[in-house]
């Protein structure tokens, strides 16, 4: 922090007067003042970095002065200044907010010290605060879920009405539906969003593995298990336990799922005595939990433990929609500086896509455009194969009239027609046919097709 504002408040004018000097060398900028009841008057009027109080003062004292800046300025770290006979009157304060304190008589290195250490410990806190509020605005259910159709807007109501409970939910939809995103709006919309959100994916852990990961060990309970170990309930202690894809979990592990969420305790490996956990567990799935309850392969108990308020994502494909939303927001997104416009066409295909993969597969292709882009306008012929093979707008330049057509006829129509729609470029027009340059340009001298525009 670069020449901090400092407030000084002691009622010895000496003892003011070389503090004031010590930080005014040492690059802080220093307000100084002789009564508490001044201190009060300069935090209502000016923003203060740190605040340096005696704390026995006529009047208005130093605990006056530490709870109006813990009031006016939460943000400003409070160093308290006190004889040695009033240390325990300085940690009592110490407990009602302030940062530290120096005892007199101090030399100027201990009090710069102390302010330092203030300092850095409210930047820190100040960034904490700043980055939690960057994820809290990044995982708001409008920002996690985007979407307009009537199938988004009802997921978010559905998110905005449960984040606030401790409900335990269960979140279902295709791969790449967005259901982490979900699961971490919930989080950030609840009372807990001050503690930890764990994240497990139970089918991308060894199941011989998979105890400990959720539940920990104690030294010695197996082969390698050389140290204690915090499973990952209790470090979701206090806050949520995302459970991805809890339709892989084994079935030996299914009943003691259950038991932790009928008792809220869990047993390390090795250990006999259950520790008392406080989460709240959401789990997600893209499989059928239903049909793998018929099969034997998922528990009914526990099916109903976790399915307390279902919340089910739907495909891309069913809300095309929301994709010129999302397709405005990835391109942004990956290009922040370059914005990149669409053309109707494009457009169009991208919305009649199949996206099997959702929106993580658009975001995908949103990013791929944004990082080989050739122009600031996204066209038809940009697309990948991928979207141009599974768009029905997309997939023919031609059609065959009824009457029937030569396939010399058809192939010449074909070039034309790709030629026009690409605006005569012969590079594009290649790719939309996907054919070799050379070939197109083959093709287009031997049926008499002349180039209309230079590359």
């Amino acid at each position: 922090m670069t020449n901090p504002s400092v407030l000084l408040v002691d009622d010895d004018e000496s003892l003011r007067r070389v503090v004031q000097f010590n930080l005014d060398e040492d690059g802080y900028r220093t307000d100084a003042v002789a009564t508490g009841a001044e201190a009060l008057e300069r935090l209502r009027e000016h923003e203060y970095d740190l605040v340096v109080t005696d704390v026995q003062m006529p009047g208005v004292d130093g605990f006056a002065v530490l709870d109006a800046a813990r009031r006016l300025q939460p943000g400003a770290p409070v160093v308290l200044i006190t004889a040695f006979a009033s240390v325990g009157a300085a940690v009592e304060a110490m407990k009602r907010g302030a940062y530290d304190y120096v005892t007199k008589p101090f030399n100027r290195d201990e009090l710069k010290l102390v302010a330092a250490r203030a300092l850095r410990s409210s930047a820190l806190e100040g960034e904490n605060r700043r980055l939690r509020g960057e994820l809290e605005e990044r995982y708001r259910p409008e920002a996690a879920f985007l979407g307009e159709s009537p199938a988004a807007k009802a997921v978010l109501e559905r998110v905005r009405a449960i984040a606030p409970t401790e409900s335990t939910v269960l979140v279902t939809g295709e791969s790449g539906t967005g259901k982490e995103l979900i699961a971490r709006a919930l989080h950030f919309g609840s009372p807990r969003r001050a503690s930890a959100m764990i994240t497990v994916n139970c089918g991308a852990i060894p199941r011989e593995l998979l105890e400990s990961e959720l539940f920990g060990h104690v030294r010695g309970s197996f082969t390698g298990a050389v140290r204690d170990k915090v499973g990952k309930f209790e470090q979701a202690s206090g806050g949520t336990l995302f459970l991805d894809e809890i339709g892989d979990l084994p079935r030996e592990l299914q009943v003691k799922l259950l038991r932790v969420l009928q008792e809220r305790e869990i047993e390390r490996v090795g250990e006999g005595k259950p520790r008392r956990v406080d989460v709240r567990l959401i789990a997600a799935t893209h499989r059928d939990l239903e049909a793998m309850i018929e099969s034997g392969e998922f528990r009914e108990d526990l099916y109903y433990r976790v399915n307390v308020i279902p919340i089910d994502l739907p495909p891309l494909r069913e809300r095309a929609g929301d994709i010129p939303l999302l397709v405005r927001h990835f391109l942004r997104r990956a290009a922040p500086t370059e914005p990149l416009d669409v053309s109707a066409e494009a457009m169009d295909a991208l919305q009649r896509a199949r996206w099997r993969g959702n929106v993580r597969e658009l975001m995908n292709v949103c990013e791929r455009l944004a990082m080989l882009r050739r122009g600031a306008r996204v066209e038809l012929v940009d697309l990948p194969a991928s979207v141009l093979e599974a768009s029905p707008a997309a997939a023919a330049v031609v059609n065959i009239p009824p009457e029937g057509i030569s396939l010399d006829e058809l192939v010449r129509t074909a070039i034309a027609t790709a030629l026009e729609r690409c605006g005569g470029n012969q590079s594009r027009a290649a790719r939309l046919l996907r054919v070799p340059r050379h070939i197109l340009l083959y093709r287009m001298e031997k049926y008499g097709i002349p180039a209309r525009s230079k590359e």
